[in-house]
């Protein structure tokens, strides 16, 4: 307790640190939500991104300068991302379908490994620890883009209808593309 000219002003100091301590793990744990978040979500476009950037950069280094590099990597990773989807979309074949999303899920599963590691390294104190959260992380996040590029493949009022119609007997079947 410190008196100034006849003022009692009390110090708190365990209080402060208390309180921006709460403060502190409360938003370091919604910021790591937003992340994981953030990661799940953008997973199935990992492989878009991968090839937009690489043709971007190989454009960029053979002379197309920063603006030509840009288009070129924006066409590369939207035509990437629309092809596989249609690929997905138009073929029956379970064993084309897989292919297809095991090349979607490869480098979001990568994309995972190293995001998950990385959290990984902010609070758990074992390298063992780490690599299996980080193998785990990776499993779910590319599990999760193969979900999402079998959802993206139609769109979702034409899936529910069609996931709805597929129990009823059909009258006459329509030849698909195998």
């Amino acid at each position: 307790m410190v008196v100034v000219e006849g003022a009692i002003r009390t110090s708190n100091s365990v209080v402060e640190f208390a309180t921006m301590l709460v403060i502190g793990i409360v938003l370091s744990i919604f910021g790591i939500g937003f992340l994981c978040w953030l990661m799940f979500n953008l997973a199935v476009y990992a492989l878009p991104f991968f090839a937009g950037m690489t043709a971007g950069l190989a454009a960029y280094h053979s002379g197309a300068g920063v603006v030509g590099g840009l288009i070129v990597g924006f066409t590369a990773g939207a035509i990437t991302l629309v092809v596989g989807q249609a690929i997905f979309a138009i073929f029956a074949s379970p064993m084309l379908r897989g292919l297809i999303a095991l090349v979607f899920a490869a480098p979001a599963a990568i994309a995972g490994y190293h995001a998950t590691l990385a959290l990984g390294r902010i609070g758990v104190p074992a390298e063992g620890w780490r690599e299996v959260f980080a193998i785990v992380g990776a499993i779910s996040i590319g599990a999760t883009a193969v979900v999402r590029v079998a959802g993206m493949a139609y769109p979702s009022s034409v899936s529910r209808a069609s996931v709805a119609m597929s129990d009823q007997p059909q009258m006459a079947t329509t030849p698909r593309i195998s």
